[in-house]
């Protein structure tokens, strides 16, 4: 299994890739919640509650469920019916989290997102890159 480090210098990456000031990965836990395994920009204060986010809540949860890219265009504006209130102490507006897929049967194995402090509508070519690098994270936690 990569380190911690690894994994935060490929948020890095990603987050420059996209011109982003925030981004998380999240891996699925054995108890099926999404596990926080690294993250850059996110307030002390919403450590605890993005440590451990279930299917279905949030972005990075909605992403899991959905089985499909999630994004807000303007977070500070819009919830858009998916991000929990505290979201916005983020600062961030638009924001983009896609789910991570095993490569052998398909399941989700976790999430990878990025937000940016400025209003941005995710293209399909963003979201589609975005998307390969979570295949990516597939193939590391997939060794």
């Amino acid at each position: 299994m990569k380190s911690n480090e690894w994994f935060v210098a490929f948020l890095d990456s990603a987050m420059a890739a996209f011109s982003c000031q925030t981004g998380t990965i999240h891996r699925t836990g054995p108890d099926g919640m999404l596990d926080l395994v690294a993250q850059r920009g996110v307030p002390e204060a919403l450590m605890d509650k993005i440590a451990k986010i279930p299917f279905g809540k949030g972005i990075a949860g909605a992403a899991a469920e959905r089985r499909e890219p999630v994004e807000l265009c303007n977070l500070q504006a819009d919830l858009g019916g998916v991000a929990r209130p505290d979201a916005r102490q983020t600062g961030v507006s638009g924001s983009l989290a896609v789910p991570v897929f095993s490569k052998i049967d398909g399941l989700v194995l976790g999430t990878l997102g990025v937000g940016m402090f400025a209003p941005h509508e995710f293209s399909d070519e963003e979201k589609s890159r975005l998307a390969g690098l979570a295949a990516e994270l597939a193939d590391v936690w997939e060794e």
